[in-house]
């Protein structure tokens, strides 16, 4: 399966950007998670309107959907301020970054998504747009060449990264304030459910609400993604209305379990646990193993199944824990050695 059509892909698909901008919250009092940030960011906001000041350079981190391109726009939101949007990837050279810092006005939000992916030579000229609120540009080439100092409109750069470790220290460095995204509880997740229901007017009772939420790994994107399926279910073999019945129906035939595993999740864990004893086995040999490639197992599948402590990650490779013994209703090594003795 590619993992691009997986329903519990965290990344955004290209077909959701328009209705994830409507489920989106504009202000703080809408966004639901993430108290430890908020309630920071409230503090350093206030502070810098109240100094007429930019705010600090901010620096998002943590997995994929848990909301970090919707803070930054709160924050632009609570500034009252524009939000400039671009992504590491897309700023290929100096002069493309120039270009986006000479049109910001005085005290905007620039956020850069996937910062850690920026190159090299655009990182060294974002550092003085970030300190000194100017840029170096070299004009000319040889001898004739000269630097000169273009001075720039005092704006805040939100960063954000699921790769806190890809970050040179320089720029990191330069981040006044510094948060890590956590994933959702399943009580958040159902807050978040619940709220896009209302917007997309959409009928949920609380059982299938609790459902979704502990299915959904933990990430909004998820939760707002497997309502949109279950919607469609009971529209085309429902009433309309979600209930259990239409839930269980739908998560069934999308092949999402009790803990939110996929069924190549568990063909990862069933073939370390079947043919390699429980591990460690190397992260080559799996994806060889399963036909995937390394990046794809390393980036998509292993972030979830570390977190949900179904996987461990060690010197020698990937090893499984007993819960996932216990999830898919294997007997753990301690079991079979009991068995054994008896």
């Amino acid at each position: 399966m590619d993992f691009e059509d997986r329903i519990v892909e965290t990344r955004l698909k290209n077909e959701e950007e328009e209705l994830e901008l409507t489920l989106r919250p504009k202000r703080f009092n809408e966004y639901i998670g993430q108290k430890g940030v908020t309630d920071n960011l409230k503090i350093y906001i206030q502070a810098a309107k109240m100094r007429k000041e930019p705010l600090d350079h901010v620096l998002f981190y943590g997995p994929p959907g848990l909301g970090k391109t919707t803070l930054a726009g709160i924050i632009a939101n609570e500034l009252g301020v524009e939000l400039r949007i671009t992504s590491g990837p897309a700023i290929e050279r100096a002069g493309d970054l120039a270009a986006i810092l000479t049109n910001l006005n005085e005290n905007d939000v620039l956020f850069i998504d996937e910062i850690h992916r920026l190159n090299r030579s655009v990182e060294e000229v974002l550092y003085s747009a970030m300190e000194d609120f100017a840029l170096d540009i070299i004009i000319g080439k040889g001898p004739s060449a000269r630097s000169i100092r273009l001075d720039l409109a005092r704006f805040t750069l939100i960063g954000a990264t699921t790769r806190a470790g890809s970050l040179s220290a320089p720029l990191r460095d330069r981040f006044g304030v510094v948060s890590k995204f956590e994933m959702y509880t399943p009580k958040e997740l159902a807050e978040i459910i619940r709220r896009s229901a209302e917007i997309l007017n959409i009928s949920i009772d609380e059982p299938s609400l609790m459902e979704l939420a502990m299915r959904s790994r933990g990430t909004p994107r998820v939760a707002n993604r497997l309502l949109k399926r279950v919607r469609d279910f009971s529209q085309v073999k429902g009433t309309g209305s979600i209930d259990t019945e239409i839930t269980d129906k739908t998560l069934k035939a999308l092949g999402i379990d009790k803990r939110g595993l996929e069924s190549l999740d568990r063909e990862i864990l069933s073939l370390i646990i079947q043919r390699f004893q429980g591990g460690p086995v190397g992260i080559d040999t799996i994806a060889a193993s399963i036909g995937e490639e390394r990046v794809t197992i390393e980036d998509v599948y292993e972030p979830y199944l570390i977190q949900a402590g179904f996987l461990h990650r060690t010197q020698k490779g990937r090893m499984v824990s007993e819960e996932a013994y216990r999830h898919l209703g294997l007997a753990t090594p301690g079991d079979q050695q009991l068995t054994l003795n008896d």
